[in-house]
């Protein structure tokens, strides 16, 4: 099997952009290679959410360094999650190509809606590690936890998306969790997912190793440059470029 430059060299450009707004960028991944590069959905859908793996991996150490994650928390929910994605891949690989790319799109353009509510939530709730303390105390928080990680695990096992928005505002308003806390956790969180996911695929003959190998040479370099930017250029760059991004590979699908 060769290895193909072009798809390294697009996704190192596709990586700049995902360095810079600080997504995982799975749907976006999937946009280019079904619809670039003329991959069957369920084999891109396989590749970018194995991909997660790597990049939440690396992006869980740097917050676990800064104190942004909570342990507990984190392995709860992914630990639900990873069951919601790998039931859920499993009846991915059964949905229609045509469907299934649509429904992706569809999923795509909700996580921009609800990132941009995110956004909002941020902006105007400011919760404390005390408040989520006193929920992880109750009986609560585990019926909680547990709805969180399952709902956004069957959302990135049938659709092969990251589910970051989605998560962040469980953790934020649900278990009350600090803004900086739900921004770490998140990573951790999305790694059993990302792995139960990948799996799940890859048992079904959806996930090419190789491919696999060429969109994280590409997405890696390209999102370690692309961070560097972040804090460089205006905030109102970051926020656009934020809600912007999945529309454009929900577009991509669709057109």
């Amino acid at each position: 099997m060769v290895v193909s430059a072009p798809i390294i060299v697009v996704m190192f450009a596709a990586g700049l952009l995902l360095g810079f707004v600080g997504a995982g960028g799975s749907g976006f991944i999937i946009a280019i290679l079904s619809t670039v590069f003329g991959f069957p959905i369920h084999t891109a859908l396989g590749t970018a959410l194995a991909a997660m793996l790597f990049s939440s991996a690396s992006g869980t150490v740097s917050h676990y360094r800064e104190g942004n994650i909570t342990p507990r928390t984190g392995i709860i929910v992914g630990l639900a999650g990873a069951i919601g994605a790998w039931c859920c891949s499993q009846l991915s690989v059964g949905i229609d190509e045509t469907k299934l790319q649509w429904m992706t799109a569809g999923m795509l353009f909700l996580s921009a809606i609800v990132l941009w509510i995110r956004m909002g939530i941020v902006s105007k709730r400011s919760a404390s590690m005390m408040e989520h303390a006193a929920i992880m105390a109750g009986i609560g928080f585990w019926f909680r936890a547990i709805a969180i990680g399952i709902v956004c695990g069957a959302l990135s096992g049938l659709f092969g998306i990251g589910s970051t928005p989605f998560i962040q505002i469980g953790l934020i308003t649900l278990l009350r969790m600090p803004i900086s806390q739900a921004a770490g956790t998140t990573m951790l969180i999305i790694i059993p997912i990302a792995l139960a996911g990948g799996a799940g695929f890859y048992g079904s003959g959806h996930l090419d190793l190789l491919l696999l190998a060429e969109v994280l040479a590409g997405i890696m370099t390209g999102s370690y440059v692309g961070a560097k930017f972040t804090k460089r250029l205006p905030l109102v760059y970051l926020k656009t470029a934020m809600v912007v991004t999945p529309f454009i590979g929900a577009a991509l699908l669709l057109f």
